[in-house]
């Protein structure tokens, strides 16, 4: 009878054990990259335990040790060479934090909580954490490959680096004034061997509609946690390149008209030169009809004259024909 006694209450002993173990509660937690992880280990301390009466430990999911507290003093040689220095333990609330957060380090971690009495270790407590890692991506940037011209085609990417998890969806979204539509694309992704972290990017050849209309094109990046926008890229239509047959006609009428400036240039200058030169010539012609003037009046004053040269040469003539010509003769 006691020896039933005895392997009833070990079995209840183990069926106790069996279900506190299968109770544990699972929690989520979060951290971001580089940052900080809580660990916690929620422990209702019911009847008052000292820490010096409890072994507290953390293990991954490969069950690799990553802090443990023995009797109320930190016990580092069990713990693996990947957590060492890069963990603290707040006595208060049991949270074991994890610093310097990798890709790495996300999955499944248990907090194991023993006390040690007099008939050795019992469980007490058994706390399943999942850590998640987020890493933020940079905000996405649109680049194009070319300049934009009515009824041409530009290649737009749109590209966004350093985060994680990969992202759910990125697609190209295009507002005009009449309607807003959404383009989805092939995403490309890359993830990085070191840090795990992912570079994502699609690719849109963007064709401008007929109406000539300004457009608005930005890219959305969709993760499981936020939804970031790109700058906004405005694209102006351009007036499509001459031909090359209207190019040779407007140069040869470039031409053209450069000769036909140049003739009016230096017609002109040649004006402005005679008109310089037109005063020393009216001077010379106003010259020239003030000596004629004088040669008239010469002869007029020789006309009026005459007569009087014509009597005194008759009377010459009749004073020859009188006694006295000899006076005449001597005067004349």
């Amino acid at each position: 009878m006691g020896i039933c006694d005895s392997t009833m209450g070990l079995s209840v002993t183990v069926m106790v054990m069996a279900l506190l173990l299968s109770g544990a509660a699972s929690l989520k937690t979060q951290a971001y990259f580089n940052k900080t992880a809580d660990l916690p280990c929620q422990f209702t301390n019911s009847q008052n335990r000292s820490l010096s009466e409890l072994v507290v430990f953390w293990q991954d999911q490969e069950r690799r040790v990553l802090y443990e507290l023995y009797l109320g003093r930190e016990k580092p040689d069990n713990v693996a060479s990947k957590y060492l220095g890069r963990t603290s333990f707040d006595q208060d609330s049991l949270t074991l934090r994890l610093h310097n957060v990798q890709i790495t380090d996300k999955g499944l971690y248990q907090c194991y909580i023993h006390h040690k009495g007099s008939k050795g270790m019992i469980p007490f407590q058994q706390i399943s954490s999942e850590l998640s890692v987020l890493a933020n991506f940079s905000q996405p940037e649109i680049t194009s490959t070319s300049n934009m011209t009515i009824s041409s085609t530009i290649n737009l990417t749109c590209s966004s680096v350093q985060g994680y998890p990969e992202p759910k969806k990125m697609f190209f979204v295009l507002q005009t004034d009449n309607s807003t539509t959404e383009y989805d694309g092939v995403m490309q992704k890359s993830q990085d061997d070191v840090t795990g972290l992912y570079s994502v990017s699609i690719s849109w050849p963007f064709t401008f509609a007929d109406d000539k209309t300004n457009a608005t094109i930005y890219c959305v990046l969709q993760t499981e946690s936020m939804e970031t926008h790109s700058p906004h890229f405005i694209i102006v239509p351009m007036e499509p390149p001459v031909p090359k047959e209207s190019s040779r006609v407007w140069i040869a009428a470039a031409i053209v008209t450069l000769f036909v400036v140049a003739g009016i240039v230096c017609f002109l200058t040649l004006r402005k030169r005679n008109m310089e030169q037109q005063p020393g010539v009216a001077c010379e012609c106003e010259i020239t009809k003030m000596e004629n003037a004088d040669n008239e009046k010469m002869e007029e004053i020789v006309k009026v004259h005459e007569p009087e040269k014509l009597d005194k040469t008759a009377q010459c003539v009749h004073h020859l024909k009188t006694p006295s010509s000899d006076k005449c003769a001597t005067h004349f």
